[in-house]
């Protein structure tokens, strides 16, 4: 009896290898994505043009250095507050092509209008 427990054992063991083996060769296991670092500024964003690739996962990770931001793109249905001394991420994964403008969604005073952007997806 004590030889089937062992045995039995040894076998979940290699078969759990194998799958976790199986899983990060078909894409399976978690991918973090590229990582973006974009900070607010009055009354700006840099980088200013993001260009990132169709299907590749992406987390942007925003900072303000003045007050509060938002950041808003309607196009990729992306959007979030940006708090000074705060890091704010969003992951996704754009499954478009294309120029999608962005923009300060947060007044944040005088020039507000002009704190635009684009992201760029390509193929």
């Amino acid at each position: 009896m004590e030889r089937t427990r062992v045995g039995d054992f040894i076998i979940a063991v290699i078969v759990a290898g194998f799958m976790m083996a199986l899983a990060g060769s078909c894409g399976w296991a978690q991918d973090s994505g590229q990582v973006i670092r974009v900070t607010a500024k009055k009354f700006v964003y840099t980088p200013k043009e993001i260009t990132l690739k169709k299907g590749v996962p992406v987390v942007l990770e925003f900072t303000s250095e003045d007050v509060l931001h938002g950041f808003n793109c309607p196009d990729l249905n992306i959007r979030a507050d940006i708090m000074p001394g705060k890091i704010t991420s969003i992951s996704f994964t754009p499954n478009k092509a294309g120029i999608f403008p962005f923009h300060c969604d947060n007044f944040c005073g005088s020039g507000h209008e002009t704190m635009t952007g684009t992201i760029k997806v390509i193929e």
